[in-house]
């Protein structure tokens, strides 16, 4: 009895995790049907609210919150990098392979690169840094991964210096750099200077040999691994990203201060300074989004207008905070189960919504209650195709990364890097 309540307050803190990428999920899946399902509503709430970023800023905020914390835990750099790369790849190959041969080319349901330079965009995607080399994402949704692989080179850099614990400056120097940056930096490319082509293969390069180094036994290694890579991440997302450097620095404090209400709430940090840094870059983040996000901009962020992205930013601050408050209780299973399967609803749901289109196309645009019903039946089909992706695809890759974790060093007496147990890492889904 003694065991099983000391589980409860755990899985109760954790479902308030799984709450909001379950919300934050199936906000962006709805968000992307309206295009097609919805089409003048959709139009309309998207003038002044952008359901995208609201959903991907709340991911964000829940990667910074537990992602560093997984790696501090194990204190591991090699365990933590397997454990990450078989999270995000075997869904994302699977889906990505999936709906390029099984559908169409001209469903859409993946970037016409895939089948016109199978190669180039193979490569682009495997690094995850695509959207930073001038190679649209195979699935549009994988952008977002790109923002995570260097949210995972700064926090591994972070760690081997022994300067983890300073995510508030981390979050405020980014902050910052997004409001001195944002008027000046939007035309900056590699591109006009070195070819896609290059860009591709060097990068691939720098990833493999950094990987390489962070999966050695060899602190030196990956020190040097963690360096090159964070180097990298930083230089191909100021000057190279698709999107404007402001959002790209943006997403970036947004995850440091996922960090940074952990280290509040772990007691590593002061209720008074987190505030200030989450202020700090909630302030940073609402004045870019009014001042910068217009004219090109705009495409470039995917937003319709200022107020639209700030909105949505805000939004996604909300929802995270919210969802901390009610942390000590419980949350409902459906919001849970969606957040445990949230990273396959995800990626499952464009090439999903490419099949509906084709349908509607052929029988006609519904009308009125019609809407409601193909909605459901899309959720439903997306949300079992979900569940068997998870079990069959996720649940396999992370079972396999932790059997390739066996050589996790033990942890030390006093090093509070390195907790015994399970980690929240095991739990955690981009």
């Amino acid at each position: 009895m003694r065991s099983r309540i000391s589980v409860l307050p755990a899985a109760a803190r954790l479902g308030w995790l799984d709450a909001v990428r379950g919300i934050a999920a199936l906000i962006v899946a709805l968000h992307h049907l309206s295009n097609d399902l919805f089409v003048g509503f959709g139009a309309a709430v998207r003038e002044w609210f952008d359901p995208g970023i609201f959903g991907v800023m709340a991911f964000f905020l829940v990667s910074g919150y537990i992602v560093p914390a997984s790696l501090e835990r194990r204190g591991d750099v090699r365990a933590f990098w397997i454990g990450r790369l078989f999270r995000l790849y075997p869904l994302c190959v699977v889906v990505l392979v999936a709906a390029a041969v099984l559908l169409p080319r001209s469903a859409g349901a993946v970037d016409p690169s895939v089948h016109d330079h199978a190669l180039l965009a193979a490569v682009a995607n495997g690094t995850m840094l695509q959207d930073l080399l001038g190679i649209r994402s195979g699935l549009s949704v994988m952008w977002t991964l790109t923002y995570e692989m260097v949210f995972y080179y700064l926090v591994t850099m972070l760690f081997m210096v022994g300067a983890h614990r300073r995510s508030g400056s981390a979050a405020v120097v980014l902050a910052g750099a997004a409001l001195f940056l944002g008027p000046w930096a939007a035309g900056w490319s590699l591109r006009p200077d070195l070819s896609v082509r290059t860009l591709v293969a060097g990068t691939a390069l720098l990833v493999g040999l950094g990987l390489l180094c962070l999966l050695s036994g060899s602190r030196p290694a990956q020190l040097a691994g963690a360096t090159m890579l964070s180097g990298l991440g930083l230089v191909l997302m100021i000057a190279n990203s698709r999107s404007t450097p402001w959002e790209s620095l943006l997403i970036l404090a947004t995850m440091f201060c996922g960090t940074v209400i952990y280290r509040a709430e772990r007691g590593q940090l002061g209720r008074g300074a987190a505030w200030a840094c989450c202020g700090v870059v909630l302030a940073a983040g609402t004045t870019a989004g009014l001042l910068y996000n217009d004219g090109p901009a705009q495409i470039r962020t995917w937003t319709a207008s200022p107020t639209a992205w700030v909105s949505a930013f805000l939004a996604g601050w909300a929802l995270f905070g919210v969802a901390l408050l009610l942390r000590r209780h419980r949350m409902p299973r459906a919001l849970t189960w969606l957040g445990v399967v949230s990273f396959s609803v995800y990626l499952l749901h464009r090439p999903l919504i490419s099949v509906l289109s084709r349908l509607m196309a052929h029988v006609g645009h519904p009308r009125g209650a019609a809407q409601l019903l193909w909605l459901l039946a899309f959720l439903v089909v997306l949300f079992v195709l979900s569940a068997l992706t998870y079990h069959l695809v996720e649940l396999p890759g992370q079972r396999l990364g932790r059997r390739l974790q066996s050589r996790r060093r033990r942890p030390r007496a006093g090093d509070d890097r390195a907790v015994p147990g399970k980690t929240e890492e095991q739990r955690v889904l981009v």
